[in-house]
């Protein structure tokens, strides 16, 4: 039996939340640090990171890798909660960002995301990066479904 790659349960310390944890820590995801999820009322996904003094750049607010990395984990834990894929060998293929205010250090940070389209191989998501009423980004992606058997190399 294979380890699954992430635990995904329910947090209980926050009802209503999933956690979102690769069960493997020395994995790039664990850079961003604890991790949440949930499915909104309307539909979208919200998926949350909580930034740290690591995460930030010399200005003391979030450094925009940060930002980069969370937003393309969160596009695959929002498809995973949506029901469209599996954790595993799925790819970003396209990632716009519009940064639109900083990011601060020391407060929950949120994507929430929607899919646009879904084809036979590829989802279209959009969404907000927000802290409170606070907008960070603005994001666009493409994911690459994973296909049954991995690609050989």
């Amino acid at each position: 039996m294979t380890k699954a790659s992430f635990i995904h349960q329910p947090d209980p310390d926050n009802p209503g939340w999933m956690t979102w944890e690769l069960s493997d820590p020395t994995r790039f995801n664990s850079l961003l640090g604890r991790m949440m999820v949930r499915l909104e009322p309307d539909g979208q996904a919200r998926v949350r990171m909580f930034p740290q003094h690591v995460h930030s750049n010399l200005s003391n607010n979030l450094h925009g890798g940060t930002i980069l990395a969370f937003i393309d984990v969160a596009l695959f834990a929002g498809s995973r909660l949506f029901g469209l894929i599996e954790a595993g060998t799925a790819v970003t293929l396209d990632l716009s960002v519009q940064f639109i205010g900083a990011g601060r250090v020391g407060e929950p940070m949120d994507a929430v995301v929607e899919v646009l389209r879904e084809t036979g191989r590829l989802l279209f998501l959009r969404g907000l990066v927000v802290q409170g009423d606070h907008k960070v980004a603005g994001f666009s992606g493409t994911i690459r479904k994973p296909t049954s058997k991995p690609d050989a190399e």
